[in-house]
């Protein structure tokens, strides 16, 4: 049993790429629409003033309330097959309505994988083999996942955002430069989720207490992880796949509307790489928007709220200094990407045809 487990997650790269594959046409659809809207009628915020736009916001938004399911979903259905899907797929629906964020979609889908890899192990009669994967290994899989991410996960992630709130509350008249590594490593975290929002959130508490410099370096940050992995794809490109290399364009876009989660196929394929580099340069931008004193009175990031921005200039230095450490730190730690040679596909071919 010992040596199934440890064959089973020594294939967790391949798993978690599966899982990538199929949730990026939701992040790039979900969020070129959305950042389409938000460019289109100017404001850094949903466009309720066009029926239209405000329609595209919320198609967008459609796209990115499905990425985190599809993601989770196919983690499991490459560890697990089809019976894994259902309940990757729930298990990340609630990760993504406990705030967990994409994170907790990755842990929901790896644990349905596994979950379900051993449900199938289960010796049944004749009788029952047919109804195990379509209506049973469902069942019992999804509440198993739903129950573990609801009853175990969700409370401690909880737990955590409102001691996380409750120190960032304490630390706004601490030095502004601890500050800004602190909320610009956390904007890039998890990007979008529980973490991300806890620093985004105080942002915009401090915008409402007239405090312009906080939300400053929080809308550097939110911009450095997508166009910083958009540049490193450029910058590299032999490190990438091309299918990496074209999602790298589109997270160039999602960034400069203030859309951070245009860097999540990039995170979820390879996190030990991508999340530290990541962080250390929204964390690197955030820093020097304090330093240069760049003020950001729009509850949104990117390059989109440079017209109303308290020194514009600062604002771009700041954003290009993050998004330049991101893109040379991440290629400096990945390795090249090994394309499949041509030998092994026509084997594929051949060993396709003779169990055909």
């Amino acid at each position: 049993m010992m040596n199934e487990f440890t064959g089973l997650m020594k294939r967790t790269r391949e798993h978690l790429m599966s899982g990538v594959s199929y949730m990026i046409p939701f992040i790039v659809a979900g969020g070129i629409l959305l950042a389409l809207s938000v460019l289109l009628s100017g404001q850094a915020a949903e466009p309720k003033s066009s029926y239209f736009l405000d329609g595209m916001f919320k198609i967008g938004v459609a796209g990115f309330t499905l990425f985190i399911p599809i993601l989770a979903g196919f983690i499991a259905f490459s560890m697990a097959d089809r019976p894994g899907i259902a309940p990757g797929a729930i298990g990340g629906l609630l990760a993504s309505q406990i705030g967990a964020g994409f994170l907790g979609g990755l842990i929901a889908g790896l644990v349905a994988g596994i979950v379900v890899f051993y449900l199938k192990k289960i010796p049944v009669s004749k009788t029952m083999r047919p109804i195990m994967p379509i209506f049973v290994i469902p069942i019992v899989g999804t509440f198993i996942v739903g129950g573990l991410m609801i009853f175990v996960i969700g409370t401690p992630i909880a737990s955590l955002m409102a001691g996380l709130t409750t120190w960032l509350q304490s630390m706004s008249g601490a030095n502004k430069i601890v500050l800004g590594l602190i909320l610009g490593a956390m904007i890039a975290f998890d990007m979008g989720g529980p973490v991300n929002k806890v620093a985004y959130t105080f942002g915009v508490f401090m915008l409402g207490a007239g405090v312009y410099s906080v939300m400053g370096a929080v809308g550097v940050a939110i911009m450095t992880p997508p166009v910083g992995m958009g540049l490193a794809t450029f910058l590299a490109p032999k490190k990438y796949t091309y299918e990496e290399r074209e999602n790298g364009r589109a997270a160039i876009l999602m960034g400069m509307i203030g859309i951070t989660e245009g860097a999540i196929p990039f995170a979820a394929a390879d996190p030990l790489r991508v999340i530290p580099s990541l962080m250390v340069g929204s964390a690197a931008g955030a820093v020097t928007a304090m330093i240069l004193n760049v003020g950001n009175r729009a509850p949104w990031g990117g390059w989109i709220v440079l017209p109303v921005a308290i020194n514009i200039i600062g604002y771009i230095i700041a954003s290009l200094v993050g998004i330049v450490i991101t893109a040379f730190m991440v290629n400096a730690l990945k390795k090249q990407v090994v394309e499949k040679e041509a030998t092994e596909v026509d084997n594929d071919l051949s060993g396709m045809e003779i169990e055909l």
